[in-house]
């Protein structure tokens, strides 16, 4: 048997399975956290393309658009929706796989739910099956695909919002290995972005969400794909992470689907740019908690998992001078010094360039590899801090904030949604999202959450 039709009889044996409790709790506060961002989105700039496209896209369809008006159809939400969601930085992630599990699967799974007028029990547990095989594939190497200049959430993602819409479209077996097949053929996403942190990033879990619906949509049209999409010689982890054995290592954490949940330890995000920075931030934040101000400081050293560091820190001239306000959310100097002048990072802190006092603190900061480190199950930081004085104080983080090791709040989720959320909503839309993603487990459609998302504050206009 192929590995990739070992998953999808994997999967399908895992719907005819009642979701637990807890994985349906953690799956309704990562669907509303997506959705939250990915309206912020539409009023920022780095959504900017994503408004115009989505104008064009929008013309009438059965699926929702952010932001606008006028649905479009499945897999030009999902690619619009996704982007939007991604856009920001401020997704949900998975430190172990390093996967932005919703901004792929959430797209995909409200598209194709809205157009087959599927049951919110339906969405959520589609959505919560395509973030396990997701996740999964990144777990089977993780840093392979990046390694290798590919972002797993695109090239895996893929596959994954596949199965999403062949699930909600109720697709056979045959017909669902078929798409994942074709999904294959459509998977990108190539990290040479961080050469100047430019927007095409935010693209990745739009098109893998887009891919995946298209797919589906291929195979029930009769369409067939290579079902050794995974093992193959050409296939997922051997061309995108140019590791042959992982297809084995993925196969062999099949046998836990089902049993091991991996939704409920995905990160949330509370500052909107490159989680590798957030224990960075949070680090900077405690040492201005201890009256440490930026004129006190003669100098700053960040020590950075080797993991982390391309990202970044590589090359520092890069990370020092930021293109632009977005490309900043992948520099570290900048990220840090911003937090200690200005005492925040959040969306608006991306809106601009850095001010000339943030840049020059920034020059005062160096970097070095972090001796031992967990990276990517953890996401650690050491900040030293030599001050004019000649005292030196030290800041550690041993994981970032809002990790499974550090699980937020349902409030502070919930409060970051209402924020995120209100820059695109009327007060009114954004009580019935909440409302009617909180009750996604029980009996009803998924229309309570288009007329929610069709609650517009400012209807993006030609």
């Amino acid at each position: 048997m192929s590995g990739l039709r070992h998953l999808v009889q994997a999967l399908r044996a895992c719907a005819a399975q009642a979701l637990p409790a807890e994985v349906i709790s953690a799956a309704r506060l990562h669907f509303l956290d997506a959705l939250g961002v990915g309206l912020a989105a539409t009023s920022a700039q780095a959504g900017a393309a994503y408004r115009g496209v989505g104008l064009a896209l929008a013309v009438g369809g059965p699926s929702s658009v952010f932001g606008q008006a006028q649905g479009a159809a499945p897999a030009d939400a999902a690619l619009i929706n996704g982007g939007l969601m991604h856009s920001l930085e401020f997704d949900d992630t998975h430190t172990g796989s390093i996967i932005h599990g919703s901004s792929v699967v959430a797209a995909a799974a409200l598209a194709v739910a809205q157009a087959q007028c599927s049951s919110g029990r339906e969405m959520l547990g589609a959505y919560v099956r395509g973030w396990e095989a997701l996740a999964r594939f990144g777990l089977a190497d993780p840093g392979g695909f990046h390694a290798q200049g590919f972002q797993p959430s695109s090239v895996a993602g893929t596959l994954a919002t596949a199965w999403v819409a062949a699930e909600l479209m109720h697709l056979s077996e045959d017909q669902t290995v078929a798409a994942m097949g074709i999904a294959l053929s459509q998977s990108s996403g190539v990290m040479e972005f961080v050469t100047n942190g430019s927007s095409v990033k935010s693209l990745h879990p739009g098109w893998a969400a887009h891919a995946g619906v298209l797919a589906a949509q291929l195979a029930q049209a009769g369409m067939t794909g290579p079902e050794t999409a995974l093992e193959g010689r050409w296939g997922l982890f051997a061309q995108f992470a140019r590791d042959p054995q992982a297809a084995s290592r993925f196969e062999e954490s099949l046998a836990d689907l089902g049993q091991r949940w991996h939704l409920p330890d995905a990160a949330i995000k509370f500052h909107p740019c490159c989680h590798y920075l957030h224990p960075f931030i949070e680090a900077a934040g405690l040492l201005a908690q201890r009256g440490i101000s930026a004129d006190q400081i003669k100098a700053l050293v960040c020590e950075v998992p080797a993991g982390a560091a391309p990202i970044i820190c590589e090359p520092w001239s890069r990370a020092l001078n930021p293109a632009t306000g977005h490309a900043a959310r992948w520099s570290l100097p900048i990220t840090v010094a911003m937090r200690l002048i200005e005492g925040r990072v959040d969306v608006a802190s991306f809106e601009r360039s850095a001010s000339a006092e943030v840049r020059a603190l920034a020059q005062k900061i160096s970097w070095v590899p972090l001796a031992i480190d967990q990276f990517p199950t953890r996401f650690e930081a050491v900040i030293t801090c030599e001050l004019v004085s000649g005292e030196t104080v030290t800041q550690r983080i041993d994981d970032v904030d809002g990790n499974h090791t550090r699980p937020p709040s349902h409030e502070r989720v919930l409060a970051k949604f209402k924020a995120n959320a209100a820059l695109s909503l009327r007060p009114e839309g954004v009580e019935m999202l909440y409302t009617s993603v909180e009750g996604l487990d029980r009996d009803g459609d998924v229309t309570a959450i288009g007329q929610a998302l069709g609650q517009l504050a400012h209807p993006i206009k030609a």
